[in-house]
């Protein structure tokens, strides 16, 4: 029953039973895609039906059929009901160097030692578009990532297994980048799980300070927690908790400045998603995911010590993104402001209200990554005068050592170089 369950859901036309199996199943959708889409990957696919055996997988006329067996509508048109999207092809393999580890310089020979070429860092989003075979670059706005053609697989290599590189994407890199904290400082990931965003607070941090990441579910914190202890990461407390029950009043978090928000969300801008999901949310679907996210924002805002905080989703819907943040700040009247982020990213926030442009987004088409969206907000100190920028966006290609804080003299880098195990 749960194969056929789990075929129906990825493959079929949705689940036709109900009670606990349909809730249990779609409760885990979201990771069957995932893995799904990271099994066409490791085989070099496009389309779920060259996962088949080669018999039928291939009809007599060479064309490329569905798992029913009827041949694809898209043989011939380059498009199939049951392929991922054409962006998704053309978005690359972005690999975040872990710093907690590793150097750039010592993965980059690494990867060289391995036969590949090292083309130096991208001028242009161009660039990466012609990359092919085994050739990468670094990526042209943040420094501690490399970018590989869209096909490589990684996932057997030393560097990962090891927990010398995580596969994250660009756009997914962009909460904690943004975010920013100073070594030392106190940070909360509300939504934490998996963990790669948590992990890249840590490599910000030095492993500095102290993260307290929640997540709900059980079996994502035990995930969690792996992939953390891989990378390296210390100080930093794990809980099983959903974050709208967390006391802001608490003195365990008295000195938590920095919080990364990246909420439950429609996942409407995941390029890779798994066949038959529901690419246009219903209209009740996006207001019930609002208000919750809404809650969750405007409760991540009443932390007393919060200075900055990143709200970010991975969704394409102006009712999860700009709504979102133009209905909290309203809320909260004159206490925080939006400021803008990453001034020099080419795509910007919808303008659903003055001020929206202050916001960013990405996508397959323009920025090559993921559809994103993120936020920066920070605390108006009253009788001083409020950045209109974060430090970060200022400089070309900081590092994230090397943010400040408004008001704060920005601290010298210390060069230490790290050798890989």
């Amino acid at each position: 029953l749960p194969q056929v369950l789990v075929y129906d859901l990825l493959f079929g036309k949705g689940l036709k039973c109900g009670g606990r199996w349909k809730a249990l199943a779609r409760r885990h959708r979201a990771r069957l895609e995932a893995e799904l889409a990271r099994m066409k990957v490791r085989h070099r696919v496009s389309c779920n039906e060259e996962l088949l055996a080669p018999e039928r997988a291939v009809s007599a006329a060479g064309e490329r059929v569905r798992a029913g067996g009827a041949p694809c509508a898209g043989s011939n048109a380059g498009l199939c009901l049951t392929c991922p999207a054409p962006a998704a092809s053309q978005v690359p393999r972005y690999v975040r160097v872990n710093t907690l580890k590793t150097c750039v310089g010592d993965v980059i020979d690494f990867f060289k030692r391995q036969g590949y070429a090292y083309l130096g860092k991208a001028a242009s989003a161009e660039e990466l578009k012609t990359l092919s075979g085994k050739k990468f670059m670094s990526d042209l706005h943040l420094p501690e990532l490399l970018v590989f053609p869209s096909q490589t697989d990684l996932h057997d290599n030393l560097l990962y297994t090891s927990g010398h590189i995580i596969l994250q994407d660009k756009a997914s890199c962009l909460p904690a980048f943004l975010l920013g904290p100073v070594a030392g400082s106190h940070v909360i990931d509300a939504c934490a799980a998996p963990g790669n965003k948590t992990s890249h607070l840590a490599a910000i941090l030095k492993n500095k300070g102290q993260i307290f990441a929640f997540d709900v579910d059980p079996k994502r914190v035990a995930t969690m927690n792996t992939l953390l202890t891989r990378a390296g990461v210390t100080g930093c407390q794990l809980a099983q908790q959903d974050f709208l029950t967390v006391d802001p009043r608490d003195p365990k978090y008295s000195k938590v400045t920095h919080i990364l928000l990246d909420p439950s969300c429609s996942g409407s801008g995941m390029v890779t998603r798994g066949p038959g999901e529901e690419t246009a949310p219903s209209a009740e679907r996006l207001q019930a995911l609002a208000g919750f996210q809404r809650r969750v924002l405007s409760h991540a805002l009443s932390f007393p010590a919060l200075q900055r905080l990143v709200y970010s989703t991975c969704s394409l819907h102006q009712e999860e993104n700009e709504d979102v943040v133009q209905a909290v700040l309203q809320e909260w009247g004159s206490a925080f402001r939006l400021v803008t982020a990453f001034p020099s990213w080419p795509c910007r926030g919808l303008a659903a209200f003055s001020g929206a442009e202050s916001c960013l987004r990405a996508s397959p088409a323009e920025t090559l990554t993921q559809g994103f969206f993120v936020a920066v907000l920070e605390r108006c100190k009253e009788g001083a005068a409020v950045p209109s920028s974060p430090p970060a966006a200022d400089k070309e290609n900081p590092q994230p050592g090397q943010r400040t804080e408004p008001g704060a003299a920005p601290k010298k880098r210390k060069k230490k170089k790290q050798q890989m195990k």
